[in-house]
């Protein structure tokens, strides 16, 4: 039998989960009455199972070893490129040393850069 204060706090964590999502997100968990359905179906939906795990991450080291400059873009643009992918591939579970990111990063840039006054 569950106490007053399990049965509150399963209220709380499902409210607390529930209004941290987007309202769009929200909407299309809404039938879920407990915190731990709840925060499963959510791993399910945006985490997956572990063969898409696998494939995410296949997709997320393919894109790391591809990486490369995009002319017309910004020295700026290129960073935050970058940046967003390494944070990315970090978040996936997948750890390069810092040696191989600073490789990728200066083997991605251009040999020169015109400098154009805005």
């Amino acid at each position: 039998m569950k106490t007053f204060e399990s049965v509150e706090e399963q209220e709380k964590a499902l409210a607390i989960l529930s209004m941290a999502l987007p309202p769009d997100i929200a909407q299309e968990f809404r039938e879920y009455t407990s915190a731990k359905a709840l925060w499963e179906a959510l791993i399910e939906v945006y985490e997956g199972n572990e063969d898409m795990r696998e494939s995410r991450q296949d997709i997320l080291r393919q894109r790391f070893n591809t990486f490369n400059y995009v002319p017309g873009v910004t020295l700026e643009t290129q960073l935050q490129r970058f940046t967003t992918l390494n944070t990315e591939i970090t978040v996936a579970g997948i750890f390069y040393t810092k040696s191989e990111v600073n490789k990728k990063l200066l083997n991605a840039l251009p040999k020169s850069w015109d400098m154009k006054e805005n």
